[in-house]
């Protein structure tokens, strides 16, 4: 989703979409030439089911990004052509926006931050404060608004985080409490066994050896 935001609203920079926006095409550029080696690492890397997967969703992101390029350039002209390529860029940087939510719910009924790491969120809500604010000072609704939204919920990750973080801590504290108690029980029992051994064995010489006096 990161990718095909950054691959839509680089095009919605460019001069002949958006005029004196070539700030949004070029930093949104870096990310789609980012977000591509992310992907080609994990199909690089993944099983060859989650490879599959992968590659089919990234055959769909070219052919959306592929499909909205060639409508905006063949069937659309100045306005149209503007509004179309902001909508696009416009509704991906939502859903883009929205993906953690998922993870937001996990964190709510776990009570543990462990899959909402703090720098992701602290980035997520600086990026979209800051565009947010770009967008308004340049009048452009689809620059604002969607990462107005993401601001918001980059605000409410980090409320979130901050809610949760100590009873993460207790959580893992909890464990680590517990695998020590363990590995020392399991020591105390194997020393307990090493001196049993050495003793049973000198009960069981003595037992033989008055054994072998009997006539």
């Amino acid at each position: 989703m990161t990718m095909l935001n950054c691959l839509l609203s680089a095009w919605y920079g460019l001069p002949f979409v958006s005029p004196n926006n070539i700030l949004v095409s070029t930093i949104n550029g870096t990310g789609a030439a980012i977000e591509a080696i992310y992907v080609l690492i994990f199909i690089i890397f993944a099983p060859k089911r989650e490879k599959f997967k992968i590659l089919g969703l990234f055959t769909i992101v070219l052919a959306i990004f592929s499909t909205v390029a060639l409508v905006s350039v063949f069937a659309l002209h100045s306005k149209a052509r503007k509004l179309f390529c902001g909508l696009a860029a416009t509704v991906f940087s939502i859903i883009m926006y929205g993906s953690p939510l998922a993870i937001m719910s996990t964190v709510i009924r776990t009570k543990s931050v462990e899959f909402m790491p703090f720098f992701l969120s602290l980035f997520s809500f600086l990026c979209g404060t800051s565009w947010f604010i770009f967008g308004l000072l340049g009048h452009d609704p689809f620059v604002a608004v969607p990462n107005g939204f993401g601001s918001g919920l980059g605000a409410l990750q980090l409320v979130l985080y901050f809610i949760y973080r100590d009873s993460s801590k207790g959580s893992t504290g909890s464990i680590k409490k517990a695998s020590s108690s363990s590995t020392a029980a399991t020591a105390d029992e194997s020393m307990e066994m090493g001196v049993a051994k050495p003793h049973q064995s000198k009960q069981s010489m003595a037992i033989s050896g008055a054994q072998d006096g009997q006539p």
